[in-house]
């Protein structure tokens, strides 16, 4: 079996695109002396004649045409090994269990887990969907996934974590609220109004960040009640139970007739955070917050 240089193979490529050795030559910064010997040594590993020189360039004959037909996907194919030959030394490889909120990741998890395995072939990713952030915690604390999206703050010092987007506040009134009529509003607008919260013991900052405190002037947000769920809550908010301050994905993911979302202009944004275990692979994580990061266009200040 002849021995294939790849780089005899690229210059060859090289020269039948550009139908010259002259071209061709420029094209890959060499000599055109260079390029003709490249041409004759891989003549000559293959035993058969590839060009024929004319006045004009060069022709390619019946074997030339064959090999400037499969050569591309040769090349390609070789590039994958390598990048997958790189990525096992790399630890890219085996699998990542991933949980995500669909609200919260609807709009890239399909996408992400499809670049990184397009591009680390021997990367499998598991998606795990979880309604709740409890769920999503327990998910991390028993080992049942490797990573998960939450919006900061987690409410777990030991988990670590990365930011990979911001999210404007929005809040949800019921459709025949006093302010549903607006275009946006402020924390002040709301400062009478019952704001419903997470259920269950929740860290003091979660609470805050859910309830959009400390409010303008140091004051508190009122108190509506508790729901677990994201459908809980916009029951709650349809039945004119009190009003929601969520990050704007959830207004996208939940659109209802009988609720009105409106931007909370003064209210501090939602980050979501990549969060994952200490026995994650570190490598894999990695990769994933790098390819969210560069489709959610999020860049560290």
């Amino acid at each position: 079996m002849p021995e294939l240089d790849l780089r005899l193979l690229q210059s060859f490529l090289a020269v039948a695109e550009e139908g010259g050795i002259t071209r061709a030559s420029a094209r890959l910064h060499l000599a055109q002396q260079a390029v003709s010997a490249q041409m004759r040594q891989l003549e000559h590993t293959l035993g058969v004649a590839l060009l024929v020189r004319t006045s004009r360039g060069v022709l390619l004959t019946a074997a030339g045409r064959e090999l400037a037909t499969g050569g591309p996907a040769a090349l390609e194919h070789v590039d994958r090994l390598v990048e997958r030959v790189r990525g096992v030394a790399r630890g890219e490889s085996g699998k990542l269990r991933l949980a995500c909120k669909p609200h919260a990741t609807a709009e890239f998890a399909l996408e992400v887990t499809e670049a990184i395995e397009a591009r680390v072939p021997g990367v499998d990713i598991e998606l795990t969907t979880a309604s709740t952030l409890p769920e999503e915690l327990t998910l991390l604390a028993t080992g049942a996934v490797d990573a998960a999206f939450l919006w900061a703050p987690i409410g777990d010092p030991r988990l670590p974590y990365a930011p990979v987007r911001s999210d404007r506040r929005m809040v949800a009134l019921a459709a025949d609220h006093p302010l549903a009529g607006r275009r946006q509003v402020q924390l002040a607008d709301l400062a009478d109004e019952p704001v419903i919260r997470p259920a269950g013991p929740v860290a003091a900052n979660v609470l805050a960040h859910w309830l959009a405190e400390p409010r303008p002037g140091g004051r508190l947000a009122k108190r509506g009640p508790a729901a677990d769920r994201s459908e809980d809550h916009l029951l709650l908010v349809a039945r004119g139970r009190g009003v929601w301050l969520a990050p704007e994905p959830i207004s996208r993911y939940f659109p209802s007739p009988r609720v009105r979302w409106l931007p909370v202009t003064d209210a501090e944004p939602s980050t979501l955070v990549a969060v994952w275990t200490p026995e994650s692979p570190s490598a894999l994580v990695s990769r994933l917050i790098a390819e969210v990061r560069a489709l959610t266009g999020w860049h560290d200040s």
